[in-house]
């Protein structure tokens, strides 16, 4: 078996769809900017296909010192048996140290797949990565048994280390354009053993409403609300210019859509303004929050975790603190 200490450079698969790149894909690129520094490794761009001009610069604007311009026949769309053997193929010739991969629909179904073919680990959803300068190894740092703890995650062995990253997860942090090696590679896969195919596409009828991402003011509800008090804390969020969001467990109960949960097994969100009603802070939902400029904390309990993370806390019944509001509010705005 190579030392690991062979394998040289960092990689981040940048996914587009031929006119736009993902934002993940920039925030992984700003992120793993610093990994590199750290171990003192190269920072590799992977791009299939063609990108218009701007969209290119946004990525070198991340520090990038190699871009891998991968051209050939199977890349038309986004499928997983021709993406899988190009990183397969590319991983063996180049001996990347790690590869990133943004964790979107597709970048979960193809990285683990490629990984499995290297032999090596993926790990999925860190909300932090760090270099181990002792080991080498990056950690990936990520919620574990329920939000009560947080893990370590390391590839202590096999190369390349692989991992995928939701978005949001990471700041895109452009740190300027820097000498780039372009490496062009041709890697065919045969178009008849894609096992998938598009037959007909419709985009997503899109409710604003339900797009919490880039929100600059977000109310959020926990596990504590009612459902016959649900709606006053949407007049809240409408009467502060934000928006509804809500824990996994409000989801669960069948109150508010999926598309709303923040945490880990939602959004990750950084807004201007984030308040909270009934919250515990639960460490799978404060990891989709950190980022806020200001946090707002309502809770009854004194001893609730959420007070740990807040600027202002609160201690009181959050249904009285909602309506106080509303009412502060709609006078401001009768006036």
């Amino acid at each position: 078996m190579k030392n690991k200490n062979e394998y040289k450079d960092m990689w981040v698969y940048i996914e587009h769809d031929g006119k736009t790149v993902q934002n993940v894909s920039l925030e992984l690129c700003s992120e793993t900017r610093k990994l590199c520094d750290a171990a003192g490794e190269k920072l590799a761009a992977v791009i299939v296909g063609e990108l218009p001009e701007e969209e290119l610069k946004k990525v070198l604007a991340c520090g990038v010192d190699k871009l891998i311009h991968v051209s050939g026949t199977g890349y038309d769309y986004l499928n997983t048996d021709a993406y899988s053997n190009l990183f397969t193929e590319l991983c063996r010739k180049y001996e990347p140290s790690a590869v990133m991969v943004g964790g979107t629909v597709f970048g979960r179904d193809f990285a683990p797949r490629f990984a499995c073919r290297l032999e090596t680990g993926c790990t999925s959803d860190a909300t932090e990565l760090i270099y181990n300068p002792e080991s080498g190894d990056i950690e990936f740092v990520e919620p574990a048994v329920g939000g009560k703890m947080m893990a370590v995650i390391t590839v202590p062995v096999l190369r390349p280390q692989v991992g995928t990253i939701r978005p949001g997860t990471f700041k895109y942090q452009p740190s300027g354009e820097r000498e780039c090696e372009v490496i062009e590679e041709t890697v065919n896969f045969p178009v008849d053993k894609i096992r998938t195919r598009i037959l007909d596409f419709k985009a997503d009828e899109l409710d604003e409403s339900l797009n919490i991402a880039n929100a600059e003011i977000i109310v959020c509800v926990g596990n504590a609300v009612k459902a016959n008090t649900l709606p006053k804390y949407r007049q809240l969020a409408q009467l502060l210019g934000g928006k509804l969001a809500c824990t996994r467990p409000v989801f669960d109960r069948g109150l508010l859509p999926y598309q709303l949960i923040i945490g880990q097994s939602g959004a990750v969100v950084k807004p201007k303004l984030y308040i909270s009603f009934g919250v515990s802070g639960a460490i799978n939902h404060v990891t989709g929050i950190t980022d806020s400029d200001m946090i707002v904390a309502v809770n009854t309990d004194p001893d609730a975790a959420i007070f740990n993370y807040c600027n202002y806390g609160i201690v009181a019944d959050m249904d009285e603190v909602c309506d106080m509001l509303i009412a502060k509010l709609s006078e401001k705005k009768e006036a």
